[in-house]
């Protein structure tokens, strides 16, 4: 046993010994046998290592790619390419140099033997080389297709099959051009190809085909709030594939949906100067789509569409709501808290001034606040109408004519808070019908929900019977010819109702008459009025709260048939 651990000492001192004196030796030298890049650098200090790869190695000027009969070269600058001689030199000189006395001695021994061949570091920009590379891609590959259903606008199913393609491995190709460049080897790199079949066969597709088949004429609901969408069969049948539905297509509904209702907490703003709301913006809540859960849904909705006989599947977005920081009611003692009623109006096929009019007469109301107990005049709170307040020529009816006056467009203002009043359950107290029946006020609803004011003669009233002021806000669309009122103010749970109008008997028009006007040439005919036939018109109007009837009333419009008359021209001829 003591013959053992002396052998054992002498032969642990027999070797540190040498390895100090080969450590002498090679001090600040790399150990013989080590190479960079093939270039042997054995026994030189760091130094001259460097300067024999300077003299050994060759600098690549670009990087050559080969596909077919195809080369595609790619300069060594456009990737910032460089070798870094220095950290590679460095390298080698560590290797038997660790710290760990027991592995440097077995390195530094064996490296002659294992002949260690280092690579050549070097600096590259990689995602520019990527770059450059996706572009070769797009020149050699073949986009495959995917297999696709369609329903066409004949109501006809087509199951496209897909087709093949083909494609690269990039991250192949860019780990051979990093090893040429470590070993300073710059053959050019062969581009293979990969086929990539995505297509399905005939029996798949003619699954594929009775699938589409049993969703024709379906379609899914969503709805939340104000929000409604719906997808078609055409949408569900060219979400099928033969896996199922195309989870990929389902998300991008998701994310229309989600574009459509998401919104970030809003604040609001109340500006108040000389009784009037200069600014107005209620706070909202913030809303964000649950989109794992919708996704599932509509899932679930195409999969019972395709598996019963049921026309439509309904789904409730799921939305997380977030309150605002600050409340509308926080920010005034009015009692401006909520939306209490809307109205709404289109008028298209006004004319320029009409337009102007609509615009300006609802830019005068908007802010204005009706405090509680008060009875609203129109008219009062609208003020003069006339060039001087800036309004324009357009249509009115007047002394049973269809002319050219100052503020033509006015009533369809008064119409549309006429509306807005009905819907925040308020008593009317002054409402008259048009003379006839106007175009413009049942381009989106039933006649007789109309309102006319002409002042000093005819208003519209409507009195606040709540307990806190109600504020009027009101946007002109000029572009989609649309206009709308919002009533605000503190909701005591009231209910409207208002009946479908009913007509109860018309009367056609007179037959159309003909004037001789000398002012107009011989031959020309100018038409002054439009014919529109006569009706009476009725629509119950109820209002109730905690189940009980606070307010009842049936409005009665008496449109008077209207005439078409044409002035004809009797002036002699220029």
């Amino acid at each position: 046993m003591k013959k053992v651990a002396l052998f054992i000492l002498v032969t642990f001192t027999l070797v540190t010994g040498l390895y100090s004196i080969y450590n002498i030796i090679y001090s600040g030298k790399i150990y013989p046998g080590i190479t960079i890049a093939n270039a042997d650098i054995s026994g030189t200090i760091p130094a001259d290592s460097k300067f024999k790869l300077i003299q050994h190695i060759a600098m690549p000027t670009e990087i050559t790619l080969s596909f077919q009969s195809q080369a595609f070269n790619i300069p060594t600058s456009s990737v910032k390419f460089g070798y870094d001689l220095d950290k590679t030199v460095e390298a080698a000189y560590r290797f038997g140099r660790s710290g760990n006395v027991a592995v440097d001695i077995k390195n530094s021994i064996a490296a002659p033997f294992l002949k260690p061949n280092y690579p050549l570091r070097f600096n590259l920009d990689q995602e520019k080389l990527n770059d450059l590379l996706s572009t070769i891609a797009e020149q050699v590959t073949v986009e495959p297709a995917s297999p696709y259903v369609e329903l066409t606008d004949t109501g006809k199913i087509i199951v496209n099959r897909g087709k093949t393609g083909t494609s690269i491995d990039k991250a192949k190709i860019e780990k051979e051009i990093l090893e040429n460049f470590s070993r300073n080897t710059f053959s050019p790199i062969v581009i293979s190809t990969i086929e990539v079949d995505p297509t399905i066969n005939e029996q798949q597709a003619k699954v594929l085909e009775q699938r589409a088949q049993k969703v024709l004429g379906k379609n899914v609901a969503l709805t939340s709030d104000n929000y409604k969408l719906k997808i078609t069969d055409k949408e569900i049948i060219s979400r099928l594939n033969e896996n199922g539905f195309d989870q990929e297509k389902i998300l991008q509904k998701v994310a229309e949906v989600s574009r459509a209702l998401n919104q970030q907490p809003q604040n609001p703003v109340f500006i108040e100067e000389n009784g009037k709301v200069k600014e107005f913006t209620p706070s909202k809540n913030g809303v964000s789509v649950l989109s794992e859960i919708l996704a599932k849904d509509i899932l679930a909705a195409f999969k019972l569409l395709e598996a019963s006989e049921e026309k439509i599947a309904n789904i409730n977005v799921s939305v997380e709501i977030a309150e605002p920081a600050i409340k509308t009611e926080d920010i005034n003692n009015l009692g401006i808290k909520e939306l209490l009623g809307i109205g709404t109006s289109t008028f298209k096929g006004s004319i320029p001034g009409r337009i102007h009019n609509i615009e300006l007469a609802a830019s005068r109301l908007n802010g204005v606040l009706i405090a509680p107990g008060e009875t609203f005049s129109f008219n009062e709170a609208l003020g003069d109408v006339s060039r001087y307040t800036g309004y324009q020529s357009a249509y009115v009816i007047k002394d049973g004519k269809t002319i050219l006056g100052d503020g033509g467009g006015v009533c369809q203002v008064s119409t549309t808070f006429f509306r807005a009043a009905l819907d925040s359950g308020l008593p009317i107290v002054e409402r008259r019908a048009h003379s006839y029946r106007v175009y413009y006020y049942e381009q989106d609803s039933g006649p007789g929900l109309d309102a006319t004011v002409y002042a000093p003669t005819t208003d519209l009233k409507i009195q606040n019977d709540t307990l806190g002021h109600i504020l009027i806000q009101s946007s002109t669309d000029t572009k989609n010819l649309a206009l709308r009122f919002e009533f605000y103010g503190t909701s005591d749970g009231r209910v409207a109702t208002t009946t479908k109008p009913v007509i109860l008997n018309s009367i056609a028009p007179p037959e159309d008459l003909y004037q001789d006007d000398p002012t107009l040439a011989s031959g020309v005919v100018k038409q002054t009025e439009h014919k529109a036939w006569g009706a009476k018109v009725i629509f119950d109007y109820s209002v109730e709260r905690n189940g009980e009837n606070i307010y009842k009333k049936q409005f009665v419009s008496n449109y008077r048939p209207w005439q078409a008359i044409f002035l004809r021209g009797t002036a002699p001829a220029q």
